[in-house]
């Protein structure tokens, strides 16, 4: 008996929230996973959404809106990528639809476990980093979490290039310098243009979490893997 999926050829990149920019930047980042042979790689932005997923509130606000949009979606999909950290509406996606689904930030952390002992975060707020905590405590890697530290831009912020690299390379010398992180991960999807410029600038591994998520999908749509 075939999969269900064996037909189906694009891992849906799914921004949920409805800044363009920051779709964009995503899209040019999927660059280096687009493969002759390999699964169709398709970036979109949650119209519904807020302009960036910043409290408690807007990732409970984008759950079922993402769920309509990936049911919407099914029938075309090898696998969908929540592309936010938060991770909002990750286990409904995973209870609404037939193929995988992945997290940015879980699976940006996992990626992290294998290239360091000690993880930094960079985040955009302060206030993001308890609900992200919240988030390493139940996947149970509070002892790898070297620490998180925010750069004090909001979403729309960060499409100001020199300024947020600058405020990210500042935040990450202090996780490397001050808290001994040997692996950074970028935590926000609108940072995805910046990776390659902060990893030369620090030194050290830099994970862009939509990255590596869309390259844990790819993998298990062409080894055929459907878990949890």
């Amino acid at each position: 008996m075939s999969n269900p999926s064996s037909a189906r050829q694009t891992i849906f990149v799914i921004n949920p929230n409805s800044t363009q920019g920051v779709t964009d930047g995503i899209d040019a980042a999927m660059a280096p996973l687009r493969m002759a042979g390999g699964p169709d790689i398709e970036c979109l932005s949650l119209p519904s959404g807020p302009a960036g997923i910043q409290s408690q509130h807007d990732v409970e606000a984008v759950a079922l809106p993402l769920v309509a949009l990936a049911r919407s979606l099914q029938a075309r999909a090898a696998a969908f990528v929540v592309a936010c950290f938060s991770d909002p509406g990750l286990h409904v996606l995973r209870e609404a639809v037939e193929v995988p689904v992945l997290g940015i930030m879980e699976s940006g952390l996992l990626t992290a476990l294998t290239l360091g002992q000690r993880v930094g975060v960079i985040a955009i707020l302060e206030r993001s980093i308890p609900r992200h905590l919240r988030a390493y405590g139940a996947m149970g890697l509070q002892a790898r979490v070297a620490a998180e530290l925010a750069i004090g831009l909001n979403v729309t912020e960060l499409s100001q290039a020199e300024r947020t690299l600058a405020r990210m390379i500042e935040v990450g010398h202090r996780l490397r310098d001050e808290h001994g992180a040997d692996v950074i991960v970028m935590g926000c999807a609108g940072m995805a243009q910046y990776r390659q410029a902060l990893q030369q600038a620090l030194g050290v591994p830099v994970v862009e979490p939509s990255q590596a998520a869309v390259a844990m999908a790819i993998g298990r749509v062409r080894m055929n893997w459907h878990g949890a």
